[in-house]
C-alpha cells in the first residue's frame, strides 16, 4: 500500500493513499481530506492508522489479517473512536457512506489480488455516486463500479 505499485488501493477511482515514509510505523499521510500516521505495523499481519489530530476524528482504524486454513486468511478492518466538531454531522451524513464504498472497493482488489479473480464486485449506491460529485468533484473514471 501507498507505493507507486500499489495494487490493493482503490485508483484513480478514489483518491490516492500517500504516506510520507511508506508503509512504516511513524508515516504520516493519508487519502483526500483524511489525515493520519501509521500507529503499529506488523508486516504481513496488522497495520494501524492512528487519525491526526483536528479532523474530527479521534481514534484509529486497522487492518489485521487472521489466518483461516492452509491456504486462506481474512482481512478484517475495524475502526475506533469518537467524532468531534463539524464530523458529528458529516460522518453520519456524507463521510460514512464514503467510507464504506472506498473499503469495499479496496476490499475488491484485495480478493482480485489474492484469488486472481472478484466473485461479486461492489456497486455504488446511488447515494455514494451523488456524495461523490459533492465531495470528490472530479469524474469518475471508466470500469468504476459506478460506471
Amino acid at each position: 500500500m501507498s507505493t507507486p505499485q500499489d495494487r490493493l488501493w482503490p485508483m484513480p477511482a478514489w483518491s490516492p493513499l500517500r504516506l510520507d515514509a511508506g508503509l512504516a510505523i511513524g508515516s504520516s499521510g493519508g487519502h483526500g481530506r483524511i489525515r493520519y500516521e501509521v500507529s503499529a505495523y506488523e508486516p504481513g499481519s496488522r497495520v494501524r492508522f492512528t487519525f491526526t489530530p483536528g479532523i474530527g476524528l479521534e481514534g484509529h482504524h486497522e487492518f489485521v489479517i487472521v489466518p483461516d486454513g492452509p491456504a486462506r486468511c481474512r482481512v478484517i478492518h475495524t475502526a475506533s473512536g469518537r467524532l468531534a466538531g463539524a464530523m458529528r454531522l458529516l460522518w453520519p451524513l456524507a463521510i460514512r457512506w464514503l467510507h464504506e464504498a472506498l473499503l469495499a472497493d479496496l476490499f475488491d482488489n484485495i480478493e482480485r489480488e489474492a484469488t486472481g479473480r472478484l466473485v461479486r464486485p461492489a456497486r455504488w449506491s446511488i447515494r455514494v455516486r451523488l456524495l461523490r460529485r459533492y465531495f470528490l468533484p472530479t469524474s469518475i473514471p471508466s470500469g468504476s463500479p459506478a460506471a
